[in-house]
């Protein structure tokens, strides 16, 4: 599977942007899909993902509330909702798929990675 993300750019603290993953090669449906984010300097950390069923969702505590992950499986599109970003959501942040889950919320979890998309939150 090959995976596009996009939507990233620059945002002023307390507003809200909408990053897309686009997936083609294969249906999302067949991965357990996510999104991973890296600041400068920093580790890969994970932010949130779809089970591999898609009925459940896991987001890390850092955004929980402010994030949410959502998918079309008709457009083969993941999505997350960014709101109430703060300037320490400042990175690139990755789509990702795994052919088995990301419950652990681990990169080593991770089968295949979008390009990035850069989200700059400027205070």
């Amino acid at each position: 599977v090959q995976l596009q993300a996009s939507g990233g750019g620059l945002v002023q603290a307390g507003g809200s942007l909408r990053l897309s993953c686009a997936a083609s090669g294969r249906t999302i449906s067949s991965y357990a899909m996510g999104w991973f984010r890296q600041a400068p300097g920093k580790e890969r950390e994970f932010v949130a993902a779809f089970s591999w069923s898609g009925d459940n969702t896991y987001i890390a505590d850092s955004v929980k509330g402010r994030f949410t992950i959502s998918r079309d499986n008709a457009k083969n599109t993941v999505y997350l909702q960014m709101n109430s970003l703060k300037p320490e959501d400042t990175a690139v942040y990755y789509c990702a798929a795994s052919a088995y889950t990301l419950s652990r919320r681990s990169t080593t979890e991770v089968d295949y990675w979008g390009q990035g998309t850069l989200v700059t939150v400027s205070s």
